[in-house]
């Protein structure tokens, strides 16, 4: 049945039944074209006029019921508007009639439009629509809330292919070779990032359900356990801020992390932690109350956010120089010190959550004792070593690393971090001597984290800086044979590496590119993202042909035929 029947309308089976027990076919058909058309007195006459301008009686009845459609479901939204519990009864009992009719396509409309305005479907109204998947799919999403709300799995449906978009969307921005623009990783503003399809899109689908916001924040956090994967972080503290900016009170009021997400909003878009919001920071973590140290879990994942951390990490580097300029030590700097907190918290967010130990760990002593003191006498050898140059000394001898600095970064995690953003800062000043100190050493860690995306994808920024000492062998021995080349066997490296090499073939001696070519070559046990970006490398490589101005081979230049003089011309 199509419902017609169920409300007392005449449908097809009543025309069915009516033609085969009938003895005047065609008068049984007028006679129900005169019961169910449109009974209107005064549009009787104008029927046969339409009849003489060939327009068929369905095309005008489909024409007359898109227009009162139209208007009915305007009306809808007016009555929608009214507040009371007239308002609301007024929908359901419109509801209870038109329900049978949902599978009609002209009044599927109607029907819609009438549960999007009801704050609570009936269950066995939104029993109907699980049980249909064409219905379901036409249904709004205030509709789909509610059928979200008691049906886990099917929401989970609908969130899974959103979050591995924006997990791809991550990944092929780190690896990108379409752009050279350094930092363009963590370029974009949070509210830039918060304006983009999947953040938009499950905002709108949790609208102010705190049940639907809990379930994506669950999982959210089985997915990073599962994966390993920092940027589930991200969109953790970016639907948080989307609901934010929307203000959503009803789940900003009830979220433990919204005020101090909040505060590190406001950091990582202003990309420091300055005096002000260390306060403020400092208070959150201080006022985690006895019995609800869970909370620390889900801080823990939102310090972790790739962004949370380099803005974090880019803090603790520009801390570390004022210190050298106020001849202060880092055990003294309060900032410093909860800067360090901070980073802990979210390097250690995966084991926190994994091993539901939600406790703050201690500080590190010989991290701030010994290790950061040791980092500022790095940059003070910087500092030295820029006087000498300028004093016509040349480049001092740089001391080896100490002991000390190596056992920290086995150890701790902030440490490797800080050695991994002191790489970086050197990289961006065209430091030269001070990458090629310390970039070896971040392979000599026990964690992989300076072989992460996020970070390589920095340093290959960073390194474009230093693009014009490519052309010297013994630093390409220490970027390639020291640093990038021994690390291949994780394919982010080997992506990576692939990446500096895009934008900086023209400048290796050939026996370098070569030999990188070579290594570079993947083999069937690499992905294919390995695989296309190895291709696109060396297309570009054979169809570069260097001119003169750019070729550094002496002999080449004398070598290459001198153009004839064109005849000069009288004015």
């Amino acid at each position: 049945m199509s419902g017609l029947e169920e409300v007392g309308i005449a449908g097809s089976d009543y025309l069915r039944e009516a033609l085969t027990n009938c003895t005047d076919p065609l008068a049984a058909i007028e006679e129900f074209q005169v019961e169910n058309g449109i009974l209107l007195p005064t549009l009787q006459p104008a029927l046969p006029l339409l009849d003489l301008h060939n327009i068929n009686r369905l095309e005008f009845h489909q024409s007359v019921m898109e227009e009162l459609r139209e208007k009915l479901i305007e009306r809808i939204d007016d009555l929608s508007k009214r507040e009371g519990k007239e308002t609301k009864e007024k929908i359901e009992e419109l509801l209870e009639k038109s329900f049978p009719l949902i599978k009609i396509a002209a009044v599927q409309p109607i029907v819609m439009t009438l549960m999007k305005y009801l704050p609570q479907v009936p269950d066995k109204y939104l029993q109907v629509l699980v049980e249909d998947t064409e219905l379901y799919k036409k249904a709004s999403v205030e509709v789909k809330r509610q059928i979200w709300q008691d049906n886990q799995s099917l929401f989970g449906d609908e969130v899974s292919p959103l979050l591995s978009d924006y997990i791809r969307s991550k990944e092929k921005h780190l690896v990108g070779m379409e752009s050279i623009n350094t930092h363009s990783f963590f370029s974009s503003s949070p509210k830039q990032r918060r304006q983009g399809e999947v953040v938009v899109k499950l905002t709108d689908m949790v609208g102010k359900n705190i049940k639907l916001y809990d379930m994506v924040l669950q999982f959210l956090r089985t997915l990073y356990l599962r994966t390993r994967n920092i940027h589930y972080c991200t969109l953790r503290a970016e639907l948080l801020m989307s609901l934010h900016d929307l203000e959503v009170h009803e789940i900003c009021s009830v979220d433990p992390c919204h005020k101090f997400t909040w505060c590190l909003d406001a950091c990582i878009r202003e990309r420091f932690v300055d005096e002000k919001r260390s306060r403020e920071l400092q208070g959150f973590l201080d006022g985690v109350k006895r019995g609800q140290e869970q909370v620390l879990g889900d801080l823990s994942m939102i310090l972790c956010d790739p962004f949370a951390i380099h803005t974090l990490a880019s803090s603790t580097m520009k801390i570390l120089h004022q210190l050298v300029n106020t001849d202060s030590l880092p055990r003294e700097n309060p900032d410093l010190v909860l800067l360090v907190r901070m980073l802990t918290l979210g390097l250690g967010a995966w084991h926190m959550i994994e091993n539901q130990q939600f406790k703050e760990p201690k500080m590190d002593n010989e991290l701030m004792l010994k290790y950061l003191p040791g980092v500022v006498s790095f940059i003070v050898d910087d500092h030295m070593r820029n006087i000498n140059r300028r004093m016509g000394d040349g480049d001092t001898n740089t001391n080896s690393l100490p002991a000390i600095y190596f056992k920290c970064m086995k150890r701790s995690q902030v440490a490797y971090i800080t050695a991994v953003y002191y790489v970086l800062y050197a990289a961006k000043q065209r430091n030269r001597t001070a990458v090629c100190r310390v970039l070896p050493s971040l392979l000599k860690g026990d964690n992989e984290r300076a072989l992460e995306d996020t970070y390589l994808h920095s340093l290959v920024s960073s390194l474009l800086l230093l693009s014009e000492e490519f052309s010297s062998e013994e630093f390409c021995n220490v970027i390639f044979d020291e640093f990038f080349l021994p690390a291949m066997s994780v394919e982010s490296a080997r992506r990576h590496l692939m990446r500096l090499v895009h934008f900086v073939y023209h400048k290796l001696p050939t026996s370098v590119l070569n030999k990188l070519v070579e290594k570079l070559e993947p083999n069937s046990e690499h992905g294919q993202t390995v695989h296309e970006m190895y291709r696109s490398l060396t297309e570009k490589i054979e169809s570069h042909t260097a001119s003169p101005e750019t070729s550094t081979n002496d002999d080449t230049l004398n070598t290459l035929p001198m153009p004839t003089p064109a005849p000069m011309t009288p004015y």
